[in-house]
């Protein structure tokens, strides 16, 4: 899983390539089928798709993250307003909020290289979860664009498995000067 950040390397001057939308929702069966189905509908490529309760037991809070490409932003808005069980829509501008993503992979390593291999990880302040005879478990959550390059320096080693579980994503506090 090769795929663009956010950004282009810098958190204020970039450019961003795909629209975030917190999503609060009624926390009811099948509103992320609807929410989903709406996007399939009008052909928006969904990049990455989090979901889960908020602090209030009625609520959920959908992030999704939508290519600029495939999607006019303004109507992907409109459209889920007209969504009976959508309660608030905020875009997100990865310049003013925090996102993270977690990241789970299985790499070769045999005990020769265990140790680069942990080092590693170590570096980019992940977790080894699990290691066996010639394979480790690795575990990081962070920004994507951190995970996108500990994917591709852990590539030469070679990955066996590896799953991320897409975007979550809350706006920046505004700081008062003391």
């Amino acid at each position: 899983m090769n795929v663009p950040s956010t950004t282009n390397g810098s958190a204020t001057n970039a450019v961003p390539r795909h629209h975030v939308l917190s999503v609060l929702v009624e926390n009811k069966a099948g509103v992320l089928a609807r929410v989903s189905s709406l996007f399939a509908r009008r052909g928006y490529n969904i990049y990455s798709l989090a979901v889960a309760p908020t602090d209030e037991d009625r609520f959920s809070r959908i992030t999704v993250v939508v290519d600029v490409e495939s999607a006019p932003l303004e109507q992907i808005v409109k459209q889920l307003h007209k969504l009976i069980n959508v309660i608030k829509i905020s875009e997100l501008d990865p310049r003013d909020s925090l996102e993270r993503e977690l990241l789970l992979c299985t790499v070769k390593a045999t005990p020769e290289v265990r140790g680069q291999v942990i080092e590693l990880v170590d570096l980019f302040e992940g977790r080894v979860l699990d290691v066996g005879h010639d394979e480790m478990t690795l575990s990081l959550d962070a920004d994507p664009s951190r995970l996108d390059d500990l994917e591709e320096l852990l590539r030469p080693f070679g990955i066996i498995d590896l799953q991320r579980t897409g975007r979550v994503a809350l706006a920046r506090l505004e700081h008062v000067a003391p």
